[in-house]
Formats: C-alpha cells, sequence, structure tokens
C-alpha cells in the first residue's frame, strides 16, 4: 500500500469513527430525553392527584361497587388491567401517581430498596380489597348505575367531602413505605394494583401473545452494570441479561436499562425471538 493509500485509509477510518460517535451521541441524547419525559409523565401525574385520586382510590372504589355503582375508578382500573396484557406494567413505570412522589423522593434517597419478606404483603393487600370489590357487587346483585365522577366534587376528588383525608392517607401511607424500604418501597411492598398488573403480565406469559418486554444480547455487555445501579425498581439487570431471563414480576418496563446502556444491550421487544 502506498502512501496515497494509506492516507485514504486513515481518513476513511477517522470519518467512520466520527460518524460513529455522532450516532452515539444521538442515541444518547434520545435516551436520556425519554428519560425526562419518563419522569416528567409521572411527577407531573402525582402534580394532578389532588384531582385524580378518586380514581385510582380502592376504597372508594369498593364503597361505589357495594351500592351497585360502576364508578369511574373501576372502569381506570379496568382498562390498567387489560394494558397490562400488552404492556405489562408501564402504567408503574410512566403514568402512577404513587411513582411520581416516589420519583420525586429519590432525588432525597436513592436507596436501592431491600423489602425482604415484607414484600409479600402487597398480596393480601389485593385479596383483602378485590375481594371486598367482588363481595360487594354480589351483594349489591349486580351493578345498576354509572356514575364517572363517584366520589369527587364535580369531578374534582379533594373537592368532595373528606376529600383532604382521602388525600394525605394515601400519601403518608405511600412515603411512609418508600422511607422504610427505598427506592419505590411502596410499590414492593403494598400496592395492590402492582399485584393486578403482575396478575395481567402472568396472563400474557401463560398464553404467550405478542407484548411489549425487554430482550438482551449478553455479547454487548461490557459488564459496566450501569443497568442495574439506574434500575428504579433496584432489579439485578445485570444478572438477569447475563442469565438471559429478562422477565421479571416487578419490571415496570421503564426503559431506564434500555437507555443508560452504552452498547444497547437490553432493547424493548414485541415478540420473542
Amino acid at each position: 500500500m502506498n502512501n496515497k493509500e494509506k492516507g485514504e485509509s486513515i481518513r476513511s477510518s477517522n470519518v467512520c469513527e466520527m460518524t460513529n460517535n455522532v450516532l452515539s451521541d444521538t442515541n444518547e441524547k434520545r435516551a436520556a430525553l425519554r428519560q425526562r419525559f419518563r419522569k416528567t409523565l409521572l411527577i407531573f401525574s402525582f402534580l394532578l392527584y389532588p384531582v385524580t385520586f378518586a380514581y385510582v382510590s380502592c376504597p372508594l372504589i369498593t364503597e361505589a361497587t357495594q351500592l351497585g355503582i360502576i364508578s369511574g375508578g373501576l372502569v381506570i382500573f379496568s382498562l390498567v388491567f387489560l394494558s397490562s396484557l400488552i404492556v405489562g406494567r408501564l402504567w408503574c413505570g410512566y403514568l402512577c401517581p404513587s411513582g411520581g412522589l416516589q420519583e420525586m423522593y429519590r432525588l432525597a434517597d436513592d436507596r436501592r430498596a431491600k423489602p425482604g419478606i415484607v414484600k409479600w404483603l402487597k398480596y393480601p393487600v389485593f385479596l383483602g380489597i378485590f375481594g371486598s370489590l367482588f363481595y360487594g357487587a354480589y351483594e349489591a346483585g349486580g351493578f345498576h348505575a354509572f356514575d364517572p365522577v363517584y366520589g369527587t366534587g364535580g369531578g374534582i376528588s379533594i373537592a368532595a367531602a373528606g376529600g383532604a383525608l382521602m388525600f394525605y392517607g394515601p400519601v403518608t401511607i405511600i412515603m411512609i413505605f418508600t422511607v422504610i424500604f427505598g427506592r419505590r418501597g411502596f410499590c414492593h411492598t403494598f400496592c395492590p394494583i402492582a399485584v393486578m398488573l403482575i396478575i395481567g403480565r402472568k396472563i400474557r406469559n401463560m398464553v404467550g401473545w405478542p407484548a411489549l418486554h425487554l430482550a438482551g444480547d449478553v455479547n454487548l455487555c461490557i459488564d459496566c452494570q450501569k443497568c442495574t445501579k439506574g434500575c428504579p425498581m433496584s432489579l439485578d439487570v445485570y444478572n438477569m441479561l447475563k442469565e438471559g431471563r429478562m422477565e421479571h414480576t416487578d419490571c415496570i418496563l421503564c426503559g431506564n436499562c434500555v437507555d443508560t446502556c452504552p452498547r444497547d444491550a437490553i432493547r424493548y421487544a414485541w415478540t420473542r425471538s
């Protein structure tokens, strides 16, 4: 190879390297934008909580059911459950008001969650709440009316009688479990909606229709473990990737591991290979 050819080869290599760097920077910016958007959605969802809490309040939904009323909250619960059949716990990762509150708390305390045996507490909580819901509907002889703003004051939750208590009660419970157990401590230990979405995901996994999930290529992994360090649910994503099991009941499909991986070893996918 003469000097001219060597020069052209070096220039070509430099151009390729510059192109790769530009593409890498573009991907990193896009990834950072998605996480900012996700966190903004969550925090905005919590800021709207004084208006919307009646629509995700288990006690109010149960109370309406016992009166034979289909409340707006029951409709929301049904839609969130149906979404879990396709997108798993995406609600938890992008839209849940309690998730927004816990994301805000992470700014002050970002300890990884260690719920231990208390993680099973959410299952009897779920059985108690949803058992009461179904029993209430049975005792009422089914549903006889539809009230989309049940338990609110003209559609605004906190404007109803006792609205302040109904607002601060759940917020206090969420904060207690988060302060004690760390990142998303409430989600890990007490949230009945988490169990409802886990059930939806289990149904989907048993049937096997296409759904949003994480996929990984262990050959691209450089062992930086950024995926594990940044996971809001404190999952050991690194070992999940190494063991080829990217499915986890606590995964909220937030995409943080997808967006922090410098080698794109983890990605969103719809169908399994």
